[in-house]
């Protein structure tokens, strides 16, 4: 009996020793599982980058746009002769400041004189030869009802008639032509303006008309009390551009003074050279303060339906698919942004489309950062110096 309970006694032992073996296995095994989870996080997150990050900044939603411009009289014509001859008398010289009509010059063409006398003598004949040619026609006609003369004779006075008086027409027309090739031996300003080139002198030999080439211009006048400015606006800004859209003028001579203008009208094409569209600004000048000619700084004024982001130059990355930039959500994974740049302001750039005012960007980002990976977001004190942009780290702690 007492060896009976013996072994039952050593068969508990067994077993309790047995458990507890188990146990303090189980509870090593546990131990080395929670060690290696715990240091596989801790290399992990040892392993993620530490970036650092931005907010963008809102750019303004008003822009002015600052381009060249050239600037050139409303109305500008060279003055050519219309009559052949020489140069009698000049009434106006570089800078004068003419009337519509105002006489300019004279020209003496004493052949085209001549010719309109020939041209009136030759009328009055034609009206003489027409008024006998007349008065035969109504001879004949009360001849013809006597049957004193044929009718083939009257029809031939009647149609001589009707000759003499075409004649006469011809000879009218070429006594006005005449006339007015005299009346262009004084040379008039065409309209109110400004001359801005003498080319001719007493005496000199004048042909008419322009064919010469501008050489032979006697006269260059410009209406300078209004201007227009030609400016071309790159593609991308071509819609702020509208008929009606004010803008600033600055040039050279007058700095510190802004002239109002306005956008007058726009080529609606873009040049396939320059990628630019050709717009007419027109500016009163009623003192004649800016010049023809000059170069002037056109300042456009434009409101963007939307405002820009503005993110530091070292926040992109440039991949094949395009520009990009790296944000970080709230589980610290980076999202590779596809983004539209604007301009470029050296430390800063433009950034269209792409972002929202309350993402976190990283600025400096390694090369090789990828879509999806996990990084740390250093705190405000660890951030490297040179970041154009404000931190947003405060309040998030670093994984």
């Amino acid at each position: 009996m007492k060896t009976a309970d013996s072994r039952a006694r050593g068969h508990w032992l067994v077993s309790i020793v047995g458990i507890a073996a188990i146990l303090i296995a189980g509870l090593g095994i546990a131990s080395r599982v929670r060690d290696r989870s715990k240091l596989k996080d801790q290399t992990l997150a040892t392993a993620a980058p530490i970036v650092t990050v931005v907010s963008p900044r809102a750019g303004e939603p008003q822009r002015e746009l600052v381009l060249p411009g050239n600037v050139e009289a409303f109305t500008d014509a060279p003055i050519y002769a219309r009559t052949s001859g020489y140069l009698k008398a000049w009434y106006a010289d570089i800078g004068t400041r003419v009337k519509k009509g105002q006489r300019l010059a004279d020209i003496d063409s004493p052949e085209v004189d001549q010719q309109l006398q020939q041209a009136r003598a030759q009328e009055n004949t034609a009206k003489a030869n027409e008024e006998l040619a007349r008065l035969t026609a109504e001879r004949e006609e009360k001849l013809v009802a006597t049957n004193a003369v044929s009718r083939q004779e009257y029809d031939n006075a009647v149609s001589a008639q009707a000759a003499r008086r075409a004649e006469t027409a011809s000879a009218a027309a070429n006594v006005a032509r005449l006339e007015q090739l005299v009346g262009f031996e004084k040379i008039e300003a065409p309209f109110d303006g400004t001359i801005t080139a003498r080319n001719t002198d007493i005496g000199q030999l004048v042909d008419a008309g322009s064919t010469a080439g501008a050489g032979h211009e006697l006269f260059r006048i410009a209406a300078t009390g209004k201007l227009r400015v030609y400016v071309a606006v790159p593609e991308a800004e071509s819609g702020s551009a509208r008929p009606g859209v004010p803008v600033d003028l600055t040039v050279s001579e007058h700095a510190g003074k802004r002239y109002r203008g306005a956008v007058a009208r726009t080529a609606d094409a873009i040049d396939p050279v320059t990628r630019t569209l050709r717009v007419e600004v027109d500016l009163d000048n009623p003192q004649g303060e800016i010049l023809p000619g000059a170069y002037a700084q056109v300042h456009l004024q434009r409101q963007d339906e939307a405002a820009a982001m503005l993110v530091p130059a070292s926040a992109l990355l440039f991949r094949a698919e395009g520009p990009r930039v790296a944000t970080v959500d709230a589980s610290n994974r980076v999202r590779l942004a596809p983004v539209t740049l604007g301009r470029d302001y050296g430390t800063e750039i433009e950034v269209l489309a792409g972002l929202q005012p309350n993402d976190h960007v990283v600025d400096s980002p390694p090369d090789a950062i990828l879509d999806g990976q996990t990084v740390r977001v250093a705190p405000p004190n660890a951030m490297p110096g040179g970041s154009g942009g404000t931190s947003q780290a405060a309040g998030r702690k670093p994984s």
